[in-house]
């Protein structure tokens, strides 16, 4: 789902969020979650042009960008995609980066056959489920260089 309540690029003018590469792609998604953190891993390998950056959002700037939208970082519903300045949230962000990797990336895209509250119901289950389903692990101690390149902290 789309934030439409703020303007495009319009974190770059809060004081609260710290400056960071913005040019590109920015998944901020939970780095204790063994579920995202399989997710950080999965596009570090399915972006072949090297375009996406992941923020933890325990992190100062994941917390920043998401108290800017509104959203609370200890939800676990909460998991943003930043692309061209614009914010999306729930299954939507997660198929349109699935759509942008391409690849076995859009395997995501089955989900679009579901009507808009069966996704939002299906996201809000699984992610408030998450650590029971895939348990914790700490995405920033993953010794995996290539998603350690990508990690926006």
């Amino acid at each position: 789902m789309l934030l439409k309540d703020r303007p495009v690029y319009s974190y770059r003018d809060d004081p609260a969020v710290p400056s960071f590469p913005d040019q590109t792609p920015v998944v901020f998604m939970d780095g204790e979650c063994a579920f995202c953190s399989r997710a950080a891993r999965t596009i570090s390998v399915l972006d072949t042009v090297d375009e996406f950056k992941i923020c933890p959002t325990q992190s100062q700037l994941g917390h920043a960008v998401l108290a800017h939208y509104g959203l609370d970082p200890e939800d676990p519903d909460t998991w943003l995609y930043l692309v061209d300045g614009c914010a999306y949230t729930s299954l939507d962000a997660v198929m349109r980066v699935g759509k942008r990797l391409g690849g076995a990336g859009r395997i995501t895209l089955i989900f679009a056959v579901l009507p808009k509250a069966a996704q939002d119901w299906l996201y809000r289950r699984i992610a408030r489920n998450r650590y029971s389903i895939m348990g914790r692990t700490d995405m920033c101690a993953i010794p995996d260089p290539e998603l350690q390149r990508r990690l926006l902290k």
